[in-house]
Order: structure tokens, then sequence, then C-alpha cells
């Protein structure tokens, strides 16, 4: 069929049209309905069955998460036992208030059993509290031989509490011999209504 018999053709007779041009007429309209179909509606179902399988998704992952959890439940228990023993056994290593003083006594003995001539041993007037525990800083100046001072850092590290030495600073005097200023820290932990008190300020910022 050429270009001319499809211009004859009658679109209000479409009854008589070969063969052909009528086939091609259903799929145009075939073609038109389902693009109609989609564009109006299935566009919108498939935007959303997409979405709900991405739901899906997330939801079979938190899933998975979750029930990877529950079976390393006994291991998670476990952990923090551990981890609440170990923070036991570190806070047996800080002194209580009362036991401050005889630790102060403790880090001027280790000074003086080395031979040490204590310049300055000035604790700070106030302490610097944390959620648990509280720190207190020692501004000490020692004077001795190189040898003694060196035993006295080691003997500090060694006490049964916990101090340690901060902003060392050595000079070298050629009559009082090697002087070592430091920030000695030590540590306390808070009685239970001190622990209160510090929580109150963290509750009301919140």
């Amino acid at each position: 069929m050429t270009l001319d018999d499809l211009r004859r053709l009658d679109p209000r007779d479409v009854g008589n049209w070969p063969v052909l041009p009528k086939l091609g007429v259903l799929v145009l309209m075939l073609l038109l309905l389902v693009f109609g179909g989609y564009w109006f509606d299935w566009k919108d179902q498939l935007d959303e069955l997409a979405s709900e399988r991405q739901k899906e998704t997330d939801l079979r992952a938190k899933f998975l998460d979750k029930k990877a959890q529950a079976i390393n439940l006994e291991a998670y228990r476990k952990q923090l036992a551990d981890i609440e023993q170990s923070f036991g056994a570190m806070l047996k290593q800080l002194p209580n208030r009362s036991e401050m003083e005889a630790l102060l006594t403790d880090i001027n003995q280790a000074g003086l059993g080395r031979g040490l001539q204590f310049e300055l041993f000035r604790p700070a007037q106030a302490e610097t509290m944390s959620e648990f525990y509280a720190e207190l800083p020692i501004t000490i100046k020692v004077t001795g031989a190189y040898h003694d001072i060196g035993a006295f850092a080691s003997d500090v590290s060694q006490l049964s509490r916990i101090v340690t030495l901060n902003d060392i600073a050595l000079q070298i005097d050629k009559e009082k011999g090697l002087t070592l200023e430091a920030i000695a820290k030590t540590y306390r932990y808070l009685d239970d209504a001190e622990v209160a008190a510090q929580k109150k300020p963290a509750k009301a910022r919140k």
C-alpha cells in the first residue's frame, strides 16, 4: 500500500479499510492506552511499590541487626559486667576524701626518702570535679641528684593510689643540682552525695 492509498482512506469509514491500516490503528491505540495507563495510574503505583520495597529492605536490615543483638545478648551482658568490674577496680585505686591527706604525705615522703629537698609543695585550693571523681593538682618543686629525681618519679608512679606527673620542667643549678618542677595530679572518688550534686547540673542542662 502506497502513501497515496493511505491518504485516500476515509477516517469515518474505518471498517472498510484494508487489513494493514486497521492493524496499524489498533497497535497505535493500544500503545496510547498503555502510555495513558502508565502516566495517569501505573506511574504512581510503581513509585509507591519502589518506596515500599525500600521500606521492606530497611526493616529487614533492622530486623537482622536486632536479631544479631539478641543472639549476642549474653556476650554483651558479660562485657558490661567486665567493664563494671574494671571500673570498680579503678575506683578502688582512688582514695576517698579522708584518705587524701595520707596520699599527700606519701608523695612528700617519696621525695624525702630519695634525699630530695622540697622547695614547693602546694596543693590547689580547689579540686576539679568530674562526674565520678575529683582531681587535685599539686605544684611541686624539688632539687637533688639526677638519679634521685628519676627514682622519685618512679616511686610516685608505683604508689598504691593513682598519681601522675604533668608539665615537667628540669633545670640544672650548679649549687643545688637538678631542679624538677611539675604538677602532680591525684584523684579521689566522690561519695554518693557529691555524685548526686554533680548530676543535678547535668540534668538541668538537658
